[in-house]
């Protein structure tokens, strides 16, 4: 699977990523789609490292989605933490 399915992956995956971790987030919509697509490259990438593998399975099987929301979760949650501390 290619960056730009990584991407449109990371797209989904941010929204699925914001619904699993509710609160309030100090961004809108395009920060929610900036998360996902960085959390989608960066499950592509845990992936590749951790599984060996060139890409997950492809982009409808559902190890190629669990990546990417975990991707999104972890993004997400740092990106929390760190605008919660600059915030005070």
């Amino acid at each position: 699977m290619g960056v730009i399915a990584w991407i449109l992956v990371g797209l989904i995956a941010g929204a699925i990523a914001k619904a699993l971790t509710p609160g309030k987030d100090p961004g809108g919509v395009i920060i929610t789609m900036l998360i996902g697509i960085v959390g989608g490259l960066l499950g592509g990438w845990l992936g590749k490292l951790i599984f060996g593998v060139e890409s997950i399975n492809g982009f409808f099987h559902l190890s190629t989605w669990i990546a990417a929301v975990i991707g999104s979760v972890v993004v997400l949650f740092l990106y929390r933490k760190l605008s919660g501390r600059t915030a005070h």
